[in-house]
């Protein structure tokens, strides 16, 4: 649905209520969908994506200014197809009712059965942000549909053309009460915030998170908050330089680091530094021999992005870092149609700089050294617990000693980035990284309701055990066999 720019708050949120009421009173009145169902609805997503995969590249393309549509293809479509096919051929088995032991034992010797069944929550609502948008709407989704919920969704108004692009996909082929699409700006997503949804899954920003879940408490709805951070890259003494450089620079330099998953930072040993820069200017080479007019380099996504990126590197500059711009060809970026920043290192950068306070969502890397790797721990521990951790070495103690120092969402071991690919591994973060995860079986979970169910023996075996008044010596020695140590 359309939500006009000129409403009210509450204006907004009484004409998003009648939608989310027509989708929980269709929840309702139908019960739980079939497993044939799900896959149904499963289908028709993998459809969308098909039939519209040119329309999603050239959507992107537009709202990114340039965006490479290679790397769309790979990110946003199939992306999205490979999370909605093994929710597909997994759900039958997810939603089997999973047994449970008995308390006391004795009830499941006599007939008694304990289980856990998978249940709808209802509706869910949706928000999904700029940097992925498409991605980030359908993958989620995969868990959504495969737990049996209906959905609303709200995607980002940076991409205005993406988000309309979308609301007419979904309009193709699922009615209302099934999966709806508002669009809007910052009034509807507070609007939509505000609803009582069943759960509630938001992919940004921790800033907006606050506000987000702060609204959501309003009415007590579960959230799954899918955040960022400065996720740190370890690069260990035992690492092949050329290699991680390789792995690193494409993890920043894919959709211009505008990945909540990039490697925000480098903690290198000192006297590797150089190693690393000769090789991570030489592995830019290869890929971008040149930036300018290159599609397959994308553009920083807004002109306040843009300027928030180069204030970034202004400010390191300004306070005494080295400055490093990987610009193979040597263009004149000042002069561009869009708003392309060169894959940049910022070397012996200070937490006094900018760039090392925010998050930095852009082509910018700081490279930070270590005359030992615990440094780099205790560097990494005293700050916010990252979305993503990365290490790159051989030496399988050191690692060991990272994977268990360092708490972060998830961790890429000799790479960046990949381990959100692993479908049957949860994706999520820890404190301000998020909280939740989804992706896989771990998504089914995240977002059906765990139902509890007995089933007592039929045969009333309380007096026997005497477990009801008038209480005796029976009770008493059944309860000094279970009160000890």
């Amino acid at each position: 649905m359309n939500a006009p720019a000129n409403l009210d708050l509450e204006t907004h949120k009484a004409s998003l209520l009648q939608v989310l009421e027509r989708q929980k009173t269709a929840h309702l009145r139908h019960g739980a969908p079939t497993a044939e169902r799900r896959i149904e609805w499963l289908d028709r997503c993998i459809g969308l994506l098909v039939d519209h995969q040119a329309e999603i590249a050239d959507a992107l393309n537009a709202d990114f200014g340039a965006r490479s549509k290679d790397a769309t293809g790979l990110t946003d479509i199939a992306g999205s197809i490979g999370p909605l096919k093994y929710a597909k051929e997994n759900l039958a088995k997810w939603m089997r009712p999973e047994k449970r032991k008995t308390t006391p034992a004795i009830l499941g010797l006599f007939g008694a059965k304990a289980e856990v069944q998978y249940q709808p929550k209802g509706v869910v609502g949706v928000i999904s942000p700029w940097n992925f948008p498409v991605n980030l709407t359908f993958a989620p989704l995969a868990g959504v549909l495969a737990a049996g919920n209906r959905a609303m969704i709200k995607p980002s108004e940076f991409t205005p053309i993406t988000s309309e692009l979308m609301k007419a996909m979904f309009a193709k082929v699922f009615s209302e009460e099934e999966i709806a699409v508002v669009t809007g700006g910052p009034d509807v997503g507070q609007a939509f915030t505000s609803l009582p949804f069943d759960h509630l899954i938001f992919t940004g920003a921790t800033s907006v998170a606050r506000h987000v879940m702060r609204a959501a408490a309003e009415n007590l709805v579960p959230v799954t908050l899918e955040l960022g951070g400065k996720s740190p890259v370890i690069l260990s003494r035992g690492a092949d330089m050329a290699t991680a450089a390789a792995r690193i620079m494409n993890g920043k330099t894919l959709n211009a680091g505008q990945i909540c998953l990039a490697p925000d930072y480098v903690l290198a040993p000192a006297n590797q530094v150089d190693a690393f820069v000769a090789e991570a200017k030489a592995a830019v080479g290869r890929t971008f021999p040149t930036l300018k007019d290159n599609p397959d380099y994308t553009a920083v996504v807004a002109q306040r992005h843009y300027d928030r990126i180069k204030g970034h590197v202004d400010d390191a500059r300004a306070k005494g870092a080295t400055i490093i711009e990987i610009n193979p060809a040597g263009e004149d970026l000042s002069q561009q149609e869009h708003r392309k920043i060169p894959p940049t290192l910022i070397l012996n950068p200070t937490d006094d700089m900018t760039v090392m306070q925010d998050e930095i969502f852009g082509p910018v890397l700081p490279v930070k050294t270590y005359e030992e790797v615990e440094e780099a721990v205790d560097y990494i521990n005293a700050h916010d617990r990252p979305l993503g951790l990365y290490w790159f070495g051989t030496d399988t103690a050191e690692r060991d000693m990272v994977l268990t120092r360092t708490t972060s969402g998830g961790v890429t071991v000799n790479d960046v980035v990949f381990h959100v690919a692993q479908e049957d591994l949860p994706f999520g973060g820890v404190g301000p990284a998020g909280m939740g995860s989804y992706h896989g079986r771990d998504g089914f979970m995240e977002f059906s309701h765990k139902k509890a169910v007995f089933h007592q023996l039929k045969k009333d075996i309380a007096p026997m055990l005497a477990l009801r008044p008038p209480y005796g010596a029976a009770i008493r020695k059944y309860l000094a066999g279970q009160i000890k140590k």
